[in-house]
């Protein structure tokens, strides 16, 4: 009825076009089948076991009722681990289409919600268009960088994702540009994020967490060998014949040049690797090229990592601790070094710690000063000495308590002048009646343990769990000890001293 010269008669029409593009009731029939769906999922992804355990429970499920209703998971952990990449796994094991978009740095509502139909070029949010674009309405649609979410002045677009991601409300979501009620879910709705101590909690309380942790060295070697290896000479041009990596090269460049969580810098050390081999054949310097420990440094440089990160003889005062960051887990050395002597005892701190941190530390002086009365009556060193205590790389800003047994121990290993066990790391926090509490991160950290090369880690007792449910394969090589108080960690540090 409108005229076409009308200035309402684009923005109608443009309306109605996605008014009946939307696909109602038009849904992909589900693959409920969970030997498929795990031939599917094991085919692209080496470990993951979790991950991978939680959707085969899904599909289950879905088996037993006869359909997959909508569900929301968050993938956790340090980049390169294969999140994104999972995710289209699972709408290839569901049979389902897949639509992913970015949040990260998001910070206009009306990309999720969409604009007025008042305001000129108005358009859907996000949603719509994926419903949209994936021509059915149960599609896997994934919600990349969560934790990266930005805040404007158009509004807070983390408030505005609890309606989309709250399985009782998403039902009946409301479009500003679409003006009536549309049925999310069927949709299966993925998140992803590196760090969620930056998610909204009601944010967090909608959606099921699962730790995407970083890899083991043995399953390192395995993606690289059975996935990224192939993958690169396809890219590169190359044969398996023209261009052979012994495993040992490969041991060698995953310890002393990508020792980070996930496996995205060991893909381009071997996507490196394979330009230089592909130059030499191109060149017709030779006709086919062996990567041997012995010259991996004339393809790719010199080692980031030379030697382990632990000291040739540990000395006095000096222990390894593990930490746990964003990007995964990773060692980190407590030193502490007597200052001067002064009639009454002091502590300095250094490199760069925070708040809580710092009071971690002064815990655990107070911890160690009655300790050694208690432990050794006539050794006064830290009544009467300053004490400086650091942690390397001091422009990297570092916090939490998990350092407190750590701290303790240095300030013992210092005062009584006896040396520590080199490849042996610990972690916990300590209050101050030298309790050992809980930390997070522990699959983490003992991955970075594994990684430097250590033999023997200390954890909380209450922790116990969480190292029985890691793999086999990252606890067989290592001696682990439990610690409630801090008289365990004692008796395994010093116990043979």
């Amino acid at each position: 009825m409108l005229e076409a010269a009308s200035s309402e008669y684009n923005m109608t029409r443009s309306y109605l076009d996605w008014l009946i593009s939307i696909p109602w009731g038009v849904s992909t029939e589900d693959s409920l089948d969970v030997q498929r769906a795990k031939e599917i999922l094991d085919k692209d992804h080496h470990g993951m076991k979790d991950v991978k355990e939680r959707i085969l429970e899904s599909i289950a499920v879905g088996m037993l009722k006869g359909t997959i209703s909508g569900k929301i998971l968050c993938f956790n952990g340090p980049p390169g681990v294969g999140k994104t990449s999972i995710g289209k796994a699972i709408a290839s094991a569901l049979n389902r289409k897949f639509f992913r978009f970015s949040v990260g740095g998001l910070s206009d509502v009306s990309e999720i919600k969409g604009h007025r139909r008042t305001y000129v070029g108005a358009m859907p949010g996000k949603l719509v268009q994926a419903l949209k674009s994936a021509g059915s309405n149960n599609p896997v649609i994934m919600l990349d960088e969560i934790d990266k979410l930005g805040r404007g002045y158009q509004g807070d677009p983390a408030s505005a994702l609890l309606e989309v991601l709250d399985p009782s409300q998403n039902s009946e979501f409301l479009d500003h540009y679409m003006d009536i009620s549309i049925d999310l879910s069927k949709c299966f709705f993925i998140c992803t994020s590196n760090d969620l101590s930056t998610v909204p909690d009601p944010l967090k309380d909608r959606m099921e967490i699962i730790q995407v942790s970083g890899y083991a060295i043995q399953d390192k070697i395995a993606i690289a060998m059975n996935h990224l290896l192939p993958k690169g000479r396809e890219e590169m041009g190359l044969t398996a014949e023209n261009s052979q990596i012994q495993p040992d090269a490969m041991v060698a460049l995953i310890n002393k040049y990508c020792r980070e969580p996930g496996v995205r810098n060991l893909q381009k050390q071997i996507e490196k690797l394979l330009r230089k081999i592909s130059y030499k054949i191109a060149t017709k310097e030779c006709d086919k090229v062996e990567v041997t420990c012995e010259n991996l440094e004339s393809f790719i440089g010199a080692p980031l990592f030379p030697k382990d990160k632990i000291f040739e003889t540990t000395p006095e005062g000096v222990v390894m601790g593990l930490a746990w960051t964003s990007l995964g887990g990773s060692t980190l050395f407590i030193e502490c070094l007597q200052v001067s002597t002064a009639e009454k005892g002091n502590l300095q701190m250094t490199g760069k710690m925070g708040e809580v941190m710092k009071e971690s530390a002064e815990i655990s002086y107070s911890v160690a000063r009655k300790f050694l009365s208690r432990a050794s009556p006539e050794n006064n060193f830290l009544e009467k000495n300053i004490v400086h205590l650091h942690i390397p790389e001091g422009a990297v800003p570092k916090d939490g308590p998990s350092a407190g047994i750590t701290m303790v121990t240095a300030l013992l290993s210092l005062a009584m002048n006896k040396k520590i066990e080199k490849k042996l790391a610990m972690t916990g926090e300590v209050t101050l009646t030298g309790k050992v509490l809980p930390v997070g991160g522990i699959k983490e950290k003992v991955l970075a343990a594994q990684r430097a090369g250590v033999e023997q880690v200390i954890i909380p007792i209450d922790n116990k769990r969480d190292w029985e449910e890691l793999d086999e394969q990252i606890k067989e090589n290592m001696h682990v000890s439990f610690a409630s108080t801090y008289d365990d960690v004692y008796q395994t540090v010093f116990g043979s001293n």
